[in-house]
């Protein structure tokens, strides 16, 4: 694991799989915290006025919402780390998640504990301890991050899917690697943009993979192409 000098924090899963994370400042961070915080205020809000309507007793309205309150600070958060690919509306909007330090997705034990330190952050006043301890990190983690092990990133956005004129799909005659593939791929996704010359030339270029030259080694790239993203 290694910080980049772009800022991406490069790791490798289990699994294999090297991902490029770019961890989250306190700015974006407070945003998101803000837009959860309004978002839960009118919860509650709304919340309070449907206890008031169905619990006549005073003493047994302020013990029923002062415990659904209880549960719903708390599982608010939890449930959508653990549930909604570790974001909270806020982190939705914003575009950021809560991952585990390896890149994989948090768990219960990890959402919870670094919810409940939540209160460790927020001393001495209005989160100065979490604040310090992301400004110390150059991971940006506060230290419920810290103690969970896990951080907030933002979101990489779903790649959009490559379109490839109308072609009937042809397989590979032989296996090409991923990087191989997704350049296949984006030719004719920028197909529009290049003259049709240069198309010509790329295709004689790939005549080991068509077996063909010309307009035919064309027709038959965009075939392979219509069968890699279909």
């Amino acid at each position: 694991m290694n910080f980049l000098l772009d800022g991406r924090l490069s790791l490798t899963t289990p699994e294999g799989v090297r991902l490029q994370l770019v961890p989250a400042g306190p700015v974006v961070r407070a945003y998101a915290w803000a837009i959860d915080f309004v978002a839960w205020g009118m919860g509650a809000s709304f919340l309070i006025s449907i206890l008031g309507a169905v619990i006549p007793s005073p003493k047994l309205f302020s013990a029923v919402t002062a415990l659904l309150f209880f549960f719903a600070y708390w599982a608010y958060p939890v449930l959508c780390e653990v549930y909604a690919g570790g974001r909270t509306l806020g982190k939705h909007i914003i575009g950021l998640q809560v991952l585990r330090a390896d890149g994989l997705p948090v768990r219960w034990r990890e959402s919870v504990l670094r919810n409940l330190l939540l209160v460790a952050d927020f001393l001495p006043l209005l989160y100065a301890s979490g604040l310090l301890a992301m400004l110390s990190d150059r991971h940006f983690r506060r230290l419920g991050d810290i103690v969970a092990g896990t951080q907030v990133v933002y979101r990489d956005k779903p790649p959009k899917r490559v379109d490839v004129p109308d072609a009937a799909p042809l397989p590979l005659p032989f296996p090409l690697t991923p990087e191989q593939q997704r350049a296949l791929a984006d030719l004719f996704a920028r197909e529009s943009r290049l003259p049709h010359a240069r198309m010509l030339e790329l295709a004689d270029i790939a005549e080991p993979l068509t077996g063909r030259d010309g307009d035919a080694s064309l027709e038959r790239l965009r075939g392979m192409a219509a069968g890699l993203v279909r």
